[in-house]
This record gives structure tokens, sequence and C-alpha cells, in this order.
């Protein structure tokens, strides 16, 4: 297949779903996604058309949908209200400043729940909104950002994710709205994990899906006793001895969908029992699964390798495929990949994933993820599907630092410990010719955190790799944290090291402190209102290569951020990459 017929495909995810069956959905048919409602009898309704990509939720028991919008990927979302019974209706204001971030976190009967650092552009605030008359309450402003906000049933309690002191954990803090006072539940200095906060319907315990005390994750529940005074106390409900859990109650509290993440594959459990679905794939990557508010449908975006991203409703016993959107797909054309253990020079063995097809001419094309805590799952990738086409194999690893295969994984690169991912891109390096693969044409691919471990391999082991591909990468970590947006410093100094008593460390691990050995090729993609990876990274690197009178190509694209989100842009960058690669690897 070709690289365009695979852009063209749409993809499909479910941000919310009402008690009869109509699905709030994503949508990229116009070039970004946008918001559409989805009737049980299969007919659609368009509800946005921004310049830029947005998602949403239902206000519960209205006709009325929260937007999330920013504008050229700056992600700095603004929030407005869209009435859906009202022809011709236009987006009204409901949380505006594009100085600022309002984050939509939760949504209530008659109010929203908001995450914003509008106080002072780095602190994140916890506000509920009453729609009725606009008037916004603080229920947190304890500092520093916060990740997920649940509030109980009852109004009473706000639980909510803050990042802890050790690299990619988090804390739990309970808010009483009441009196405003933030208790902690778990130590600031815990190396764990704590997600997905959802109350049951009495206020009284809420679940959560977190790898306290344990190498894996499993999903426990808090208690509180306020009649005996006792506090919390929390024990896990469901654990696995392989693989992590996550959870997602549902919320009357009588269901309860349990999803086991086995080497990048989601095998989905409700009640214990299994929810068929085609094999080999995974829950959506920016929308987890949706309950109806009455707790009787789920939503469940899913997607593999030869599924572009499409909704299913679970109702009952029965899996519904609700959305199809490329009936005209040919998936024997495409490739499944199968998974390795590449062995390690300390004895560990890196997860990998290698697409290969049967036109392959021995090129290799080694594509990391970003993060760096997350891990390469088993997704729809229209670029290494046609990869594969052009002759390549493409193999996938989840280096040192990725998430998914325990917590010693997922911590093995902290700190002064960066460089033990960038040993393990040698370590896949030795072991592709054990596949029949040429190690001399072997090419580095991958963006943000991925895009850092490109320029890291080109410059600290040059040669091994034949050309590298950096989409939105680091190319020094102190500038990066120098100049990154001020509410993501310190939460990303606690993953790379502090810029005030790691700076030696981290000019020593800076691709750029590096930069007179590289030898390869270099393209660089980037989005010039980048957030994250400010386009400083991209500039200063590509200056830095063609001083030595090697090929780079820097492209810039003006109206993207740190995700390209608009196919214009992949309609451009995916066929730059392959054509690259083609001419590096195959001389053509």
């Amino acid at each position: 297949m070709t690289l365009r017929e695979l852009l063209d495909v749409r993809t499909c995810r479910a941000y919310d779903l009402t008690a009869d069956g109509q699905v709030l959905v994503g949508y990229d048919d116009t070039g970004t996604v946008q918001l559409y409602e989805v009737d049980p009898d299969g007919r659609w309704a368009q509800l946005t058309d921004l310049a830029d990509g947005c998602r949403g939720r239902y206000l519960p028991g209205e006709r009325r949908v929260v937007v999330e919008h920013d504008t050229a990927g700056t992600e700095r979302y603004q929030l407005s209200l869209l009435q859906l019974d009202v022809p011709g209706a236009t987006l009204e204001p409901l949380a505006h400043d594009e100085r600022h971030v309002h984050r939509l976190v939760d949504v209530r009967p008659g109010k929203i729940v908001y995450a914003t650092n509008r106080r002072n552009g780095v602190d994140f605030d916890v506000v509920v909104r009453d729609l009725a008359s606009g008037t916004d309450r603080v229920c947190y402003d304890g500092g520093g950002y916060v990740a997920e906000v649940a509030v109980s049933p009852n109004e009473r309690y706000v639980v909510l994710t803050r990042p802890a002191a050790p690299a990619n954990s988090t804390q739990l803090v309970l808010v009483d709205t009441g009196t405003g006072l933030a208790t902690e539940l778990t130590p600031a200095d815990e190396p764990a994990l704590y997600r997905r906060p959802v109350w049951a319907p009495d206020s009284a315990s809420f679940t959560v899906s977190t790898d306290s005390g344990r190498e894996l994750a499993g999903v426990a529940r808090f208690d509180l006793d306020e009649v005996a005074g006792t506090g919390w106390s929390w024990e896990y409900v469901e654990t696995d001895d392989e693989w992590d859990l996550a959870g997602w109650p549902s919320p009357d509290g009588k269901r309860l969908l349990v999803v086991r993440n086995v080497d990048g594959a989601h095998e989905l459990f409700l009640d214990g029992v299994a929810v068929k679905l085609p094999p080999g794939g995974v829950l959506g990557r920016l929308t987890e699964p949706v309950w109806s508010p009455d707790g009787s449908l789920l939503a469940i975006t899913y997607s593999s390798p030869v599924e572009p991203g499409d909704v299913w409703v679970v109702n009952g016993g029965s899996v519904v495929r609700r959305t199809d959107s490329a009936p005209g797909l040919d998936r024997t054309r495409l490739v499944s990949p199968t998974s390795h253990r590449v062995p390690a020079p300390d004895g560990s063995e890196i997860p990998c994933f290698l697409y290969r097809g049967p036109d392959c001419d021995g090129s290799v094309v080694v594509t990391v993820h970003g993060g760096p805590e997350a891990q390469a799952t088993r997704t729809w990738s229209p670029l290494i599907q046609a990869l594969v086409a052009q002759g390549h194999a493409v193999v996938v690893p989840n280096v040192r630092g990725s998430t998914g295969y325990g917590k010693s994984w997922y911590a093995a690169d902290d700190g002064r410990k960066r460089l033990a991912s960038v040993a393990d891109l040698a370590a896949v390096h030795a072991w592709l010719p054990s596949l029949g693969l040429e190690p001399g044409r072997a090419a580095l691919h991958g963006g943000s955190y991925g895009g850092y471990l490109v320029l890291a391999g080109l410059t600290m082991q040059p040669e091994l790799w034949a050309a590298g591909v950096d989409i939105v990468g680091i190319s020094s970590l102190v500038t990066f944290l120098e100049n990154t947006s001020a509410y993501r410093r310190a939460h990303r100094e606690r993953e790379y090291g502090s810029l005030a008593a790691d700076r030696d460390f981290l000019v020593a691990a800076s691709p750029i402190t590096h930069i007179d050995a590289i030898r390869a090729p270099l393209l660089i993609l980037h989005g010039a209102n980048d957030p994250r990876v400010p386009l400083g990274e991209a500039e200063q690197i590509a200056a830095a290569v063609r001083a030595r009178r090697l090929e780079c190509e820097l492209v810039v694209y003006p109206d993207e951020g740190h995700a390209f989100g608009k196919r214009a842009t992949l309609y451009d960058s995916q066929p730059r990459i392959a054509a690259f690669l083609a001419r590096q690897l195959r001389g053509g």
C-alpha cells in the first residue's frame, strides 16, 4: 500500500457516552479531530468545525457539550460550551484566556471541574465552575502540576494526583471541599504511580490503578471510615503476577473493566469475562474507556497494527462496532509485529517488536517512542506500514524507561541513569544480524524523547547508525529544561535531573555536546509552537550539523506544536521521512 493510501485512512475515538447510546466521538475526516455525535442507529452529526483539533464531554443529563480546544498546537487549552439542540449554535466561551491553560478534568450536573495555571502561569489550581451562576470556586491551590482529578458524587471531596519526588511517580491528595483541607493520602517520596481515581457512588471510597508496594500495577480501593474516625485505608482488589493491570469501575459501582497490558497489547475483562475484540490491539492512547452515566453501556476506542482506531460499545454481554473509519481497507496487505527480547550486556532483556514484510531487503529502521515514561504498543501506524511496504524492517524497542514492564524497568533511566537507555540502542543494533538484517543499513527514527534518543545515538554511537529522523526531539537537556514551558520545568527535572544539582551530567548526556562525532545524515521535523520541546532544540542541532558540512534538513511547521495534529502536516512530513530513509538506506 502507498503511504498516501494509508494516510488517507480516517480514525475515530470515543470521548463520552449517554445512557441512550449516543457516542460523542472525535473524527479526523476534515483534517483535524473534530467532535461528532453518533446515534445508536448509525446516524452521524458533525458538532464542531475548528481549524485545530478538539475534544469534549457531555454535561450530565443535558444536551450541551463542553469543548476543549487550543490554537496551532500551543496546548494552551480553552473551554467552551456548545448547545446541541440549537440549530447553528456556536461555541460560547466558558474558561478563556489564551495566555494560560484551562484543562477539563471532570464534569458534574450543572458544573465543570478544570485545572488552570492562570494564577501565575506555573502552578495549576483545581476550579469548580457553576454554570448557572458562572461563579468559580477554587478547591485546590497547593502548587505544582495537577495530573488527574475526580470529584466525589456528594461533592464533599476531590481526589487528585500530582507529581511525587521520585521520577515517574505520583502522589494522591484528598481535598475536603468544605474546609479546603488537603490531605496527602500517599507519601511524597514514594516511588509509585497512582492513576485513574474513580469514586464509588456513595462517596465513601474510590478505586485507583497503582503499583504501590509492587513491581506491577494493580487495581486498588481506598476506603473512608468517617463514622469510626479511622481515616483512610486501602487494599488491592485486582492484581496480576506477570503484567500491569488498570481498572475502570462503572459510575454505579456495580461493574469493573480491567485491562491487562500484555507486551504492548491489551486484554479486556468486564466483571472477569473477556471482552471479545479483534486480537493484538490496544485502547486509544489519548482516550480511555467511557461509561454511560447509569453504567449500562461502555464505549471503547480500540486499534491495532491492522485496525485503525474505531469505537466499540459493550452492552451487557455483546460488543458492537459503532464506527468503521476505513471500510475499504485491505487488511491482508498490512503487517503485524512479532515479539522479541533483545539481550543487553548487563543481562537485561529489552522488549522489542519486529515488523517485517515479504519484500524486506535487509535495511532496518529502529523507531523509538517518546515519553520516556510511555510504552510502544501494538497500535495503528501508517508510517510503519509504509516503511515495511518500502522494503525496510521496522524494529520498535521499549528501552529502559518504558512503562508496561514493571517498576524497575521504567525507573532504570531516571536522572543520572539516562545513558542506560542510549546503551540499549547499541544492544538493539548488535542484535540485528541475528534476524538476518544488515546493521550497516540501520537508521534511527523517533519523536520527542524518542527524538532525543535518535540524536544521542547518532552523536554517541556514530559508527552504528546510517541515518536519523528526529521529530520534536531534545538536543540539549540543559536548554530544554531552561526553555520548556514554566509549568513543566519542575516536573521534567524529576525525570532528567535538576539544573541546579545535575548540570554537569545534563551537559554530558546532551547530544549536542558530542556533535563533533556525528557522521550520519539527519532529517529534523519540528512544530513552531511546541510548548514542551521548544523549536530552539531543533535549530541549534541543525546549525551544528550543517557547520560540520553534513547533510541536515530542518522542516518547521508554523501551525503545529509538539504533536502534529493536522492531516496536511502528515501529508508533508510522513512522505519526507519515507523518502529520506529510502534514499539513505536503499540508495533511492
